[in-house]
């Protein structure tokens, strides 16, 4: 059954809406996918922060139309699977490792702001490290010359007092 013109303005509202926030959105083809699995790779999106969404393409087009995602009008054909999120890596690594498990589901297209990507470009995408771990290892290494600094300091002390440790030890040994 087909939405009518409202029902239409409605979805293309919502998804302009996630396009608006984006940074960058990836297509797969679903084609011959059971359901069970699209439920799977719903609920790995939802924790991921991914929107995710089958759509119309005419629908999608108007959606990305006048916005940096536009590039990626030409690659929607097809029965696809529109992920849409803030975190680039994220929406790739979802898409790009459902598709390792599951070979009905291909990765087409993705786009970051202005820019097109291929199939290997969005897995070369989700190859990288999340922000979460970025940010993790940039506080680590902005951490290290001060947790240096303070075992330094502690040594001294530390030196210290096992030194008059190991002079007691002695007096009491003669």
């Amino acid at each position: 059954m087909g939405l009518n013109r409202s029902e239409k303005a409605v979805v293309i509202e919502e998804v302009a809406k996630q396009v608006a926030v984006a940074k960058a959105i990836v297509v797969a083809e679903y084609r011959g996918l059971a359901v069970g699995n699209i439920t799977a790779l719903r609920k790995q999106a939802r924790q991921s922060g991914v929107y995710l969404r089958v759509l119309k393409n005419s629908l999608a087009r108007r959606a990305v139309a006048n916005t940096p995602f536009e590039v990626l009008s030409d690659k929607m054909v097809g029965p696809l699977i529109y992920g849409i999120a803030e975190d680039p890596v994220a929406v790739a690594k979802v898409l790009s490792n459902f598709a390792k498990d599951n070979d009905k589901l291909v990765v087409k297209a993705g786009a970051l702001a202005n820019s097109a990507l291929d199939a290997n470009g969005v897995k070369a995408l989700a190859t990288l490290p999340s922000r979460e771990e970025l940010l993790a290892k940039l506080l680590g290494t902005m951490q290290a010359p001060i947790a240096q600094f303070v075992r330094t300091l502690n040594e001294v002390p530390t030196k210290f007092v096992r030194g008059l440790a190991a002079v007691r030890d002695q007096k009491e040994a003669a």
